[in-house]
């Protein structure tokens, strides 16, 4: 019979990476409830002084949340935003969106309340992976904007669900600016730093550009740092510098046009053929030859 350990090991790595993130806020946010940890030195200060001696704060805080709401609704978005995201790509692709996400709400974060701390309220410290989160969900939403969505009895295009967001976001800001004290301007700012990330990742990667390379290799650095080395014969491998999204070019851009023709498509079966614009009728005739 296994052991209870063993069974916990075997269930973490049948997880997914986005699973795992899940798994390791949830074991977080329980062990800070029950033995009252003070979690103060993993959140990120608004004050760059004070972070240049926490630096690590700038990943630590997407892992911190501050009540049960707060951590049900984000990691249920990125459960449901995961399991789309990785039906199409791989999973350094997906860590590679969210830590940019996380890192890039955090400098925005600091960078608007150091420019303006009299209108947001002087110093303040972010925690949450809303920021992390938003990068996915904007992600798909440039990436394939007219794919649709089921939300309760009517179809969505992702690109309306994103707009909403986005607004959303804005009035948070504005909200907040307005009362600073009861407000979480601070909050909206690292959201719209993770939608700035996933709109620009999304773009350049239908250019054919993977943004996210080096901050991968980056990591891999890191991991390999902690891995036991294994010596033996050297040998010489030859990189396929040419891939993005973890396929060669030519697969990727014949993925990305099967997946404009599966949109439009998807288009003219609900709307009919004179739906189409211009752009997307001379793709389609492009595509058929």
């Amino acid at each position: 019979m296994k052991s209870f350990s063993q069974d916990i090991k075997q269930k973490l790595s049948n997880l997914n990476a986005l699973e795992k993130i899940i798994a390791i806020n949830g074991v977080i946010f329980i062990l800070g409830l029950i033995f009252k940890f003070d979690l103060d030195w993993l959140k990120l200060p608004s004050d760059f002084s004070d972070f240049i001696t926490k630096p690590w704060t700038i990943i630590t805080y997407a892992f911190l949340h501050y009540d049960f709401l707060h951590i049900l609704f984000n990691m249920l978005w990125l459960y449901f935003l995961g399991r789309m995201f990785l039906n199409l790509f791989g999973p350094k692709m997906a860590l590679n969106i969210y830590f940019l996400g996380a890192i890039t709400g955090g400098l925005l974060f600091m960078i608007c309340y150091n420019m303006f701390p009299s209108l947001l309220g002087g110093h303040s410290k972010l925690l949450g992976a809303s920021a992390a989160v938003r990068a996915l969900l904007i992600f798909l939403c440039a990436y394939m904007p007219n794919q649709e969505i089921r939300f309760f009895t009517i179809n969505l295009k992702f690109w309306y669900l994103g707009a909403v967001i986005v607004v959303l976001d804005i009035i948070g800001v504005m909200s907040g600016i307005n009362d600073p004290i009861e407000g979480n301007a601070g909050g909206y700012i690292a959201h719209l730093g993770g939608v700035l990330l996933g709109y620009i990742y999304a773009k350049q990667l239908l250019k054919g550009q993977d943004i996210g390379k080096g901050f991968e290799r980056l990591m891999d650095g890191v991991a390999n740092l902690f891995k036991p080395s294994k010596k033996g014969p050297l040998k010489t491998v030859h990189k396929n510098k040419s891939k993005v999204g973890g396929y060669n070019k030519a697969d990727f851009k014949e993925f990305n046009n099967q997946k404009k023709i599966d949109v439009i498509l998807d288009k003219i079966s609900k709307s009919g053929y004179d739906s189409l614009t211009n752009e997307e009728k001379e793709f389609l005739f492009r595509a058929g030859k």
